[in-house]
């Protein structure tokens, strides 16, 4: 399964993103208030800058606590972004996330972000594709 196709199957392939002058308070409401993890910085909404996720901000909270949520969203976002391509296999993309341990991938082609996949969409795609393996060994096993 390629990463082209988990977009497809994903019910909304919109990146949302946050400025990368916006604070940290407005990115955790925003975290909050869409239930979802990671937010990628961006000036102009098609090139990440970075990331920054829900665990940025917990462990920064947790370090200097609650006035770190004056920051910009740039200090505390994650520079060195790892990406991937719609070509690029699930397989390899969540080996990717698991070695990094991290939960979310920009998917990045010229250099503008087509979309943003988490774990969870991988596994979620994955399991779709072996329960289809699985009826389909079924239904030769029963000479269907």
């Amino acid at each position: 399964m390629l990463v082209s196709q988990i977009l497809k199957s994903k019910a909304n392939d919109a990146v949302l993103t946050i400025r990368p002058d916006a604070t940290v308070a407005e990115a955790a409401r925003m975290l909050s208030e869409r239930r979802i993890g990671s937010l990628v910085v961006s000036a102009d909404g098609r090139r990440a800058l970075g990331i920054l996720s829900e665990r940025d901000i917990v462990r920064e909270i947790g370090r200097r606590g609650p006035a770190c949520l004056e920051d910009r969203a740039e200090s505390m976002m994650t520079r060195d972004l790892v990406t991937c391509t719609r070509g690029d296999s699930a397989d390899d993309v969540l080996a990717t996330m698991t070695r990094g341990r991290f939960r979310h991938l920009p998917v990045v082609e010229n250099e503008e972000m087509v979309g943003l996949i988490s774990i969870g969409d991988v596994v979620k795609a994955r399991l779709s594709e072996l329960s289809m393996e699985k009826d389909a060994l079924e239904g030769m096993i029963k000479g269907f």
